[in-house]
């Protein structure tokens, strides 16, 4: 509609926020077209859904080309789409050309992977699974500390697998609010089977990524896993600050070595709750 600034789109319109999608509503619009535009956000899974009962050739959008594959839906793009002549914008200056996000200045997280990095690289790439949160941020450069995210919870299930398939050391991390949410389960799994992994629970008492919010953990990260299996004595609470460098190191690589399952606690509160 904003490629028809006066409202007089000739074309019929079905707006769908509904699934199953009204299979009658989009009979009646594929009666009266030859062809259904679908504009959709994200993956295309109604264009799918209506290429499955309808005539491939009549269904366009994403899967065909007529709109990009990814991405977001801008008008500009969908005026393309529909015909229009779309006048190309101006080249935008180096100064302000896209920049990946990054971890904040002073994050915990920046000297986990800075030690993990160093230690890892002695045993090899391709053992580090990660999970969601603002630490994912550490597959990126500078640090490229992790090799995989999947969704939440699955760093610590992926680590077991590869060290069930010889891949060891294997090291998850997790953030606090992640491990409380879906990394417990893994963790018990793993214990029961004694699995030698290596549990980085990077905690900076806050859902950080999506509002600040308080931590389900309450600061009580070392007891959970106590009460799921692991034990005692492999379960590490550290201060992830410069001056602790190589503290961390040498804690990382005993625990490597470890034939069992090991927890490490990196502890420090998120830089962005810590200013006054």
């Amino acid at each position: 509609m904003e490629n028809y600034p006066d409202g007089d789109c000739p074309y019929p319109v079905v707006k769908i926020s509904q699934y199953p999608i009204p299979r009658t509503m989009i009979q009646k619009i594929t009666n009266e077209c030859s062809k259904v535009m679908v504009l959709e956000e994200g993956y295309p899974v109604i264009e799918e859904i209506l290429k499955g009962y309808l005539e491939k050739e009549a269904v366009i959008g994403r899967l065909d080309g007529t709109l990009s594959r990814d991405g977001e839906l801008t008008p500009d793009m969908v005026g393309r789409a529909l015909g229009f002549e779309i006048e190309e914008s101006l080249e935008i200056p180096d100064i302000v050309a896209a920049r990946p996000p990054a971890l904040c200045v002073g994050c915990s997280h920046i000297d986990v992977y800075k030690a993990l990095n160093e230690v890892i690289a002695e045993y090899g790439a391709g053992r580090v699974f990660a999970d969601i949160g603002c630490y994912t941020l550490g597959a990126l450069p500078p640090f490229n500390a992790i090799n995989s995210c999947v969704d939440m919870g699955a760093s610590i299930t992926m680590a077991k697998g590869a060290a069930d398939a010889g891949l060891i050391p294997s090291v998850a991390v997790i953030g606090d609010s992640t491990f409380t949410h879906s990394g417990m389960t893994g963790l018990l799994d793993a214990v029961n089977e004694k699995t030698p992994i290596t549990v980085i629970i990077s905690d900076n008492e806050s859902i950080s990524m999506t509002g600040g919010q308080k931590s389900s953990a309450k600061g009580k990260l070392e007891a959970i896993c106590e009460g799921l299996g692991v034990e005692k004595e492999h379960i590490h609470v550290l201060l992830p600050v410069p001056k602790k460098h190589d503290e961390i190191k040498e804690i990382f690589r005993k625990e490597f070595e470890y034939k069992g399952v090991s927890v490490i606690i990196p502890r420090r509160v998120c830089v962005q709750k810590n200013v006054t």
